[in-house]
């Protein structure tokens, strides 16, 4: 397997890959809409390949704001039918959390299943300030610090940020 930062050539086959693993009205979602109109951080969207070169898994992160305060979205990060169970979206999300520390990134959102993303340090209490826009279940919401005390005062509705 090797791990490569996301190029502007592999968008269509990432696409593909979301395709397949998610619901057909995956871009109907909430989290969908803070990305509509923004670019991925391309220094964090990463992409597995297998062996013969086949992608196999992608990660992406959206910058998001909240009451001025930046932040990471994360998500989605989705791995083949036939490579699940693999670990590959274990690497992807330590590996992509390590660099966006490097980056300065200072803390994470993503709504998902807490029993899944607690082992990487995601928790409710984190986002317990913040409201993601609906519909979202608030159970599925939760933050991550990459710094101590990154959450701290930091509260208000998650709309979309473009770097610039």
């Amino acid at each position: 397997m090797e791990f490569l930062i996301e190029a502007e050539a592999d968008n269509d086959e990432v696409e593909h890959l979301y395709d397949l693993c998610f619901a057909p009205g995956r871009q109907g979602l909430s989290s969908y809409q803070l990305r509509d109109g923004v670019d991925p951080v391309s220094e964090l969207s990463m992409i597995c390949r297998d062996e013969t070169g086949g992608l196999i898994g992608a990660i992406r992160y959206w910058p998001v704001q909240a009451g001025g305060d930046q932040m990471l979205l994360l998500g989605p990060v989705a791995v083949h039918p036939i490579a699940q169970g693999e670990g590959i979206a274990a690497i992807l999300i330590r590996r992509t959390l390590e660099m966006a520390a490097t980056l300065n990134w200072e803390r994470v959102i993503l709504v998902g299943d807490a029993p899944y993303y607690q082992r990487f340090g995601f928790e409710r209490h984190y986002t317990k300030h913040l409201k993601f826009p609906p519909p979202t279940n608030p159970e599925r919401f939760l933050g991550r610090a990459l710094v101590d005390g990154a959450f701290d005062g930091v509260s208000g509705l998650v709309e979309n940020l473009t770097i610039k």
